[in-house]
């Protein structure tokens, strides 16, 4: 088919380069201080001639772009993945006047400090993966930067205090109301700042990730009951958005790993009833994933 009458546009266009990691190693003393990060950047241009025209005048490569997060981090250090995105997106609208856009994205390996006989190490360390801490940072030539912050892969379970119970009964429903049952789901959240000025974005990072689990969990002898996901999920973003100000809005995704009770009816000449220990199966495939993105309410700034 000829494409000489074929009119075409550009919804958009952009080019970066991914998964680039880094290692930050600073000494104080004997005292060794590790953070290592993995940086993805994007760029938009001001025209597609690369595109059309194969005309590759106006690309900044992505090997440069890469060398380019190097350079940076060895420049100004990484106090945290958030100030360093910042970083990185301003350098490339100061230093390149036809990039129009920028998208950075850092995720950061969640490295600590091995203890030994009580005491902190020095310089040795294990790879914890309790939750990845991530944010991004998107700018538009002449616009303030918007960034986002967020952890995942934070698995978390309770195996009382939560039901569900009273929903939907109609003639597709087979799942029986279940007023005490495991609740494990594995966290997926972002959030967003009202200002980036004079924030400390370590510290709302380990505050959020605290109301997360105290929130799931409740007190330590007692917990505290939930009636749904979706009602954990309310009442965290709640103690998120009334416990940190400089957070403006928060998005969760809480999806169902699930945990069923095996069936040991099934083996009626082994006489399995005598035995007291509780065996379920887990089963993360097909899951409900609940999500919802909350924020604070235009109202109350009136």
């Amino acid at each position: 088919m000829s494409q000489s009458g074929l009119k075409t546009e550009f919804v958009f266009s952009g080019y970066g380069k991914n998964y680039v990691k880094v290692l930050q190693l600073r000494r104080e003393g004997k005292i060794h201080h590790v953070k290592e990060i993995e940086v993805s950047t994007q760029l938009t241009l001001n025209n597609t001639k690369d595109y059309i025209h194969g005309d590759n005048s106006d690309i900044i490569a992505t090997d440069s772009q890469k060398n380019t997060v190097y350079v940076l981090a060895r420049q100004h250090g990484i106090e945290s993945i958030e100030k360093f995105a910042l970083i990185i997106s301003d350098h490339f609208l100061r230093k390149y006047g036809h990039v129009t856009n920028t998208q950075i994205y850092i995720e950061e390996a969640p490295w600590k400090r091995i203890s030994v006989d009580g005491q902190e190490h020095a310089h040795a360390f294990f790879f914890s993966k309790e939750a990845i801490r991530r944010c991004e940072v998107t700018q538009e030539r002449g616009g303030i930067p918007m960034l986002r912050s967020g952890l995942k892969e934070m698995r978390i379970m309770k195996t009382t205090q939560s039901a569900f119970r009273k929903f939907v009964n109609d003639e597709f429903r087979t799942l029986p109301d279940a007023d005490d049952r495991l609740f494990c789901t594995v966290v997926d959240s972002w959030w967003w700042y009202n200002s980036v000025n004079g924030v400390d974005f370590t510290k709302v990072w380990e505050g959020i990730k605290g109301i997360v689990l105290d929130t799931f969990a409740g007190p330590a002898t007692t917990g505290v009951f939930s009636p749904s996901v979706q009602n954990t999920l309310h009442l965290t973003v709640r103690n998120v958005l009334s416990k940190i100000p400089q957070v403006e809005k928060m998005e969760i995704t809480l999806p169902n790993v699930h945990y069923f009770a095996m069936d040991y009816n099934r083996f009626p000449k082994l006489n399995l009833k005598d035995y007291k220990n509780e065996v379920y199966m887990p089963t993360d495939k097909p899951s409900g994933n609940i999500s919802a993105r909350i924020q604070r309410s235009r109202l109350s700034k009136l």
